[in-house]
This record gives structure tokens, sequence and C-alpha cells, in this order.
């Protein structure tokens, strides 16, 4: 019950302070998933994953990105320099390197094929998805979502605060700030102050969106969660949190399916539990604190 989520006693406590040690203990009984692989990056420092189309995983943090097959097995280390907050792989195998301000293009073979000027004062990239032609990225800075070109040029702006077309405007506490593109070629963006995942097309007219605000497992709660998302093939949507470090699945529709990682698989204060989805449909969870990459697998259903 949600009054067992705050401390009992007035006299001592403040009423309204919220026990988090209540949450972090979770429900086992509502988590569908079991952790069946963990990977040890050979980077000291990592901060995005992404999976390309043949399930190979990449890795990226400070100074190089690895790239590891479907197993978890080495196959390269690029050192790249600097430090790259987050990665996508486009459908030719490209990788977009988020390098703070700008992007790093590399080919598939990690040599660089071109490198953004600066997208502006402020800026912190924290997601670059692709779709097409289109590069879309993510600033938690500015609190917006840039449409450009593969050679950096801004094409529009998308989630621009607007009452007369009903964009809210993303509210942004902290520097996380996830998007990714769905199968129709769309966007789903996260408006983690809102606590809300919002959908555009590409030229940012909002179409729909799903909040989900609450103390139950079923919803987000704190300043600004989900702090990352995945979306998997058929279009349900994988969310990590902070403050309640928990992973979870819900419906294309926004409804609750089931856990995937309790709080208690996790450091207390991680942050940045970055996804994406592997080869055979598991759930990959990049562990920062811990310098892991964690494989959760679906638990067999009983016959």
């Amino acid at each position: 019950m949600v009054k067992d989520l705050y401390y009992s006693n007035p006299e001592s406590r403040n009423p309204y302070e919220l026990d988090l040690d209540a949450l972090r203990k979770g429900d086992s009984s509502q988590c569908m998933y079991a952790e069946s692989q963990q990977v040890h990056p050979a980077l000291s420092e990592i901060h995005g994953i992404a999976v390309d189309d043949k399930g190979r995983i990449f890795i990226c943090g400070k100074d190089s990105l690895e790239i590891l097959d479907s197993t978890g097995k080495e196959e390269k280390i690029i050192i790249h320099g600097g430090i790259a907050g987050c990665i996508h792989i486009d459908l030719s195998g490209n990788i977009l390197l988020g390098m703070g301000d700008h992007v790093d293009i590399l080919d598939p073979q990690g040599n660089v094929k071109s490198r953004w000027y600066s997208l502006g004062t402020e800026v912190v990239i924290t997601c670059i998805s692709t779709s097409g032609p289109d590069v879309f990225v993510a600033d938690a800075g500015n609190k917006i979502v840039y449409r450009c070109d593969y050679s950096g040029k801004l094409i529009n702006k998308i989630g621009q605060k607007d009452p007369a077309t009903g964009v809210p405007g993303f509210i942004i506490p902290s520097p996380y700030f996830d998007l990714a593109t769905s199968a129709d070629g769309n966007l789903w963006v996260v408006n983690p102050g809102r606590h809300q995942l919002e959908k555009y097309n590409k030229e940012g007219k909002l179409l729909t969106s799903w909040s989900k605000a609450s103390m139950d497992v079923t919803g987000f709660c704190g300043c600004c969660n989900p702090s990352n998302i995945a979306l998997m093939p058929g279009g349900a949507f994988v969310t990590s949190e902070k403050a309640i470090e928990r992973v979870k699945i819900y419906d294309p529709q926004g409804n609750f399916v089931c856990l995937v990682a309790l709080p208690s698989s996790f450091e207390t204060g991680t942050k940045g539990l970055d996804l994406a989805i592997g080869a055979h449909g598991e759930i990959l969870v990049l562990d920062p604190v811990k310098n892991l990459v964690r494989k959760f697998t679906e638990r067999k259903k009983p016959s």
C-alpha cells in the first residue's frame, strides 16, 4: 500500500519523506526475467550500449569503444579519444557517438567518417537514433531534440513547448534524456520530468503520449524517470530508472507488463542504466557502477 512507503513515526521523521528502502525491495513475483550472463568490458569507464542487426554488442565510454559478438566475446577495441556518452548503430553499420556537444560518425570498421561541429552552447548529448537519412539527437542541456542530416545540418527541432499544438515541452532536471525510433519511422522521446513518453513524427508533430506517474511499481516516480528506454521488436517498451534502480517492460500502449530487474539487483545510487535488446530478445543492461553488461532472459513459463 502507498502508506507503507512512508515513515510511520511523524514525531521523529518527516511523514512525507519517501522510504526508498521499502521501494527497493520490490516484488519478485512481478519479475518475469532472470539474469543469465554478466559481461565484463575491457573499458574502465562505460556510458552507452547498442546492438547492431547482427546482434553484436557495442559499448562506448572513455577514450575507446568495444565491440563484442552476440555471446559477449570481445571482437575489437577501437581507440577513439574523449568521452562518448551515448552510442547508436545505424542500419548500414555506421557508429554514431555522442561526444558532449557534437556527434562523431565512424564507419563499420571504426574509422572516423565525419565529426560534426558543436551543436551549440550548453549542449549535452544524451542519446542518438536514426531513421533513413535523419539523425535524431537528444540534448538534455537545452531540453530539445534535433533532427539533422548525416552532415550535422539542422533540419528542425522537436519538442519545443507549444500550447497551440499540445506540445508540453520537455522537463529535464538531470542529464538523462532518452529517445528511440519506432518501426514506423516516428520518434518516441522520454519527457522524464513528466514521467511521460511522447511520440512525434519527424517534423515535430506530437502524435500521442502515455504517462505513468505513480509510487506503485507500475509507474514512475522521483524527479525524472524513466532515465532510459529501448524498444522491443513488437513495439513494447523497456525502461530503466534511477533513485529506485529497476528495469521494467510496458506494452505498446503503455501498460505495465512486468519487472525485468528488481532494485536490489543494483548498487544503491546507480544511474545511467542504458538499455539494448539482444540478438534473441534478451534485455541488455549497462551497469556503469559495477562496470558490467548484464543480460536478462525471460523466465520459462510453467508448462
